[in-house]
């Protein structure tokens, strides 16, 4: 694994890279990146709330040099961390998700490539195969045009899908109304050629129809029988919700409220993280996002009962700032953290973080 040493001060925290990266954005497309829907309660919950949750340590603990790695539905990961599918991937590099995975590569970590990228599913997987192996997409729409997509995953290679349940319509973005902002087919129609079914339609998440049946957990399980491929649920928040997925046929539980750009005023990802874990008991693997800004943030939810966190907006600040290099040293200043937090804690393996390592002090001041 790479160790990126800069001798830039931009570079020294991952404060300053969002502020380098952000800083090279048109304005309108910095209120995109890092707005969320309504009053943005949820997306300002996201971030506060890991201030609300503190750390037992375990002093004199004699314990050698922390391991980070772990797996994940059987994929090898060198810190517990997954990119996340975000997409129009362009607006913040020409590089765009080619970058990401690129980085991920570098660091022996894996990405979930998205439907509305910039750069189709076949182009993520072949810029780097090791790392491009999750593929995420929406159940919504055509059920050929899903199967169509479930098929060509599977065709280039991809090892798990993830699907986002979330998004049966796009968020209330005021930053993108007073902007009057829509996003275009170039930035996120890499996986639908220029006028083919379903290119305005299921990889926009603008021009949804909204006058559409949303799709049914039943409907869902039916048709993931197409695919020996293990699936994912994203944008679960609720014990409730957990089970379903789990029922229809799930193989992970995704703890995501979309960085708060869906529905505002659902809790937090890491408040709905404990319930869920204990929901499935140990007996699933739990991906968590959403207000992950630290490598601390990242001890916290895996102590919670996460397997691995995914960050979506440090990837694109990273990506913002310097492309592959930028993303490269957003892992490096996470893996950082990581090992220093692991440490101080008394564990010498991510495996042993566990809810005592983790003490609550108390609530949003």
């Amino acid at each position: 694994m790479p160790s990126v040493i800069s001798n830039h001060r931009e570079w020294a925290t991952l404060d300053l890279i969002r502020a380098a990266g952000v800083g090279r954005l048109d304005p309108i497309i910095r209120d995109f990146l890092e707005g969320g829907s309504g009053s943005e309660v949820t997306l300002r919950r996201n971030v506060a709330m890991f201030d609300t949750i503190g750390f037992a340590p375990a002093v004199m603990s004699g314990r050698a040099f922390p391991s980070l790695s772990t797996t994940f539905l059987g994929i090898d990961l060198a810190l517990p961390i997954l990119t996340a599918p975000f997409g129009a991937d362009r607006l913040f590099h020409d590089d765009g998700q080619k970058a990401v995975v690129r980085a991920a590569q570098q660091f022996g970590l894996a990405s979930i490539a998205p439907e509305a990228s910039s750069f189709s599913l076949e182009d993520l997987s072949t810029a780097a195969p090791r790392a491009a192996v999750l593929g995420q997409f929406h159940p919504m729409g055509s059920e050929q045009n899903f199967v169509t997509m479930l098929h060509r995953y599977e065709a280039a290679g991809y090892r798990a899908l993830c699907l986002t349940l979330d998004c049966p319509t796009p968020g209330w973005r005021e930053h993108n109304l007073r902007n009057d902002y829509v996003i275009t087919e170039d930035v996120v129609g890499g996986n639908y050629p220029a006028g083919s079914e379903g290119a305005m339609h299921e990889a926009l998440g603008q021009l949804y129809l909204h006058d559409e049946p949303i799709w049914s957990w039943a409907q869902l399980g039916a048709l993931m029988s197409e695919t020996s491929l293990p699936w994912i649920a994203k944008g679960v928040l609720t014990s409730l919700d957990a089970r379903r997925a789990i029922e229809a046929g799930a193989s992970a539980v995704y703890v995501s409220n979309h960085g708060g750009r869906q529905l505002d005023g659902v809790p937090s990802s890491i408040e709905s993280l404990p319930a869920i874990a204990q929901e499935l008991a140990g007996e699933f693997p739990i991906l968590l996002d959403s207000g992950i800004r630290r490598g601390s943030d990242i001890v916290k939810a895996i102590s919670l009962g996460a397997t691995a966190v995914v960050i979506g907006r440090l990837a694109a600040y990273g990506l913002a700032a310097d492309g592959q290099p930028g993303v490269e040293r957003v892992f490096d200043l996470l893996k950082r953290e990581l090992q220093t937090v692991l440490q101080l804690l008394g564990r010498g393996d991510i495996s042993e973080l566990t809810p005592d390592a983790v003490i609550r002090l108390g609530g949003i001041a």
